[in-house]
This record gives C-alpha cells, structure tokens and sequence, in this order.
C-alpha cells in the first residue's frame, strides 16, 4: 500500500482521543466531544494548502497587509455520519459553505447505495473537503468523489478519522489526485467489511442509535 497521497496526522490529542473513541464504554456525549477535537486538529492539517490573497486593513496604529481566503471551502459530509465532523469544521472555518451527499451501505452487498445529492452553488471553483469518520472499502468514499467530479469539481481533498488500507488503496486507485487526510491507519478489514479494531458503526455512536 502507499501512502504518497494520505496524511496521516500524528498528535498526542490526537492519539488520546482515538481511544476515546474506540473505547466501547465511551457515552455518546464524550463520543461527540472526542469527535468534534480530532475534527478540528484534522481539518486544519486538511485546509492547509488554501491560498490566500493580499489585503490592506488598518490597526489602530497603522496600515498593514493582511490575507483572506482565494477560494471559498465547501465542507460535504457523507450521510448520515459526517455529519457529526460538521459542526468542528464550521467551528474552524465558519464562512465555509455545507453540502450534503447521502449514502448507505448494503447490508448484503457492502456497496453504496447513493439516495441524496445537494450542492451549494458555485461548488466547482471551490476548496472541497469531504468528510466521513470512516474509510473503510472506500466504496463510498469513491462513489462521492466521482459525484463531485461530475458537479465539476476539482479540488478534493477528503478527511475521515479511522482508515483501512483496502480504502486508501480503493480511492488512490480510482481517484489518484485525491488526497486524503485520516488521523488512523488501522489493520484492515473483517469479514463484515467494518474496519479491526475500528470504532465500531460511527453513525450509530455519534446518534446514540446502537
């Protein structure tokens, strides 16, 4: 497997939160906070790359140079679990716009199966981050992606907080110029495609559905 094009993000917040999370005691309130921390440190190793323009503002003492965002970013969760990344983006990034795509998972099949699409206006000339907790086949990950290629987007980055290596493998197969920003790679796959030792459904632990 290579990992030319994923960041792994490596920090002792980090690292302390993941257990957290993984930890099947953990409440779903200390699940979202742990959550919503790793959300943010990931989202500002994901924003990274945004450029910036030259503005004049004035202190109180003098004129200086400032900066403002080039692009607008347009955070994109996958249904229903990236929505609970959402609100720490928004937190770090407040005038970035949400777009959703709904997606589930066949029970029998394992695959994707696509039910929503909504996109802000303007979403190609946009920095787009798409957000899911997991990369776990990559199917989704992979479907959203090409979503997004279609509505004419071309910068993506995505970010997801438990990786598998037959995910990262999947995306950097089908979608090479995506990079992705995970805060864990861990062993692989079981034989119900959830990632070991993962976190369990992320969905049902950030909604409290187990």
């Amino acid at each position: 497997m290579t990992l030319e094009k994923t960041t792994i993000v490596e920090h002792p917040v980090v690292a302390r939160d993941l257990t957290i999370l993984r930890d099947k005691t953990t409440s779903t309130p200390q699940f979202r906070s742990a959550l919503s921390r790793i959300a943010t440190i990931l989202a500002y190793h994901a924003l990274k790359p945004l450029p910036l323009n030259d503005i004049e503002v004035e202190t109180p003492i003098q004129k200086t140079t400032g900066s403002k965002l080039a692009k607008e970013v347009v955070v994109v969760p996958i249904l229903r679990a990236g929505l609970g990344l959402v609100d720490a983006i928004t937190q770090f990034i407040p005038e970035a716009k949400v777009g959703h795509l709904g997606m589930y998972r066949d029970e029998e099949t394992h695959q994707p199966v696509d039910y929503y699409s909504k996109l802000p206006k303007g979403i190609e000339d946009a920095y787009v981050l798409l957000v899911d907790p997991m990369l776990a086949t990559g199917g989704s990950a992979v479907d959203s992606i090409g979503h997004l290629k279609k509505a004419g987007v071309t910068n993506i980055r995505f970010m997801c907080l438990i990786s598998a290596p037959e995910g990262i493998e999947h995306v950097n197969k089908e979608h090479p110029d995506v990079p992705i920003i995970t805060a864990a790679v861990d062993h692989g796959l079981n034989e119900n495609r959830f990632i070991v030792p993962g976190l369990g459904d992320a969905g049902d632990r950030i909604f409290g559905t187990q």
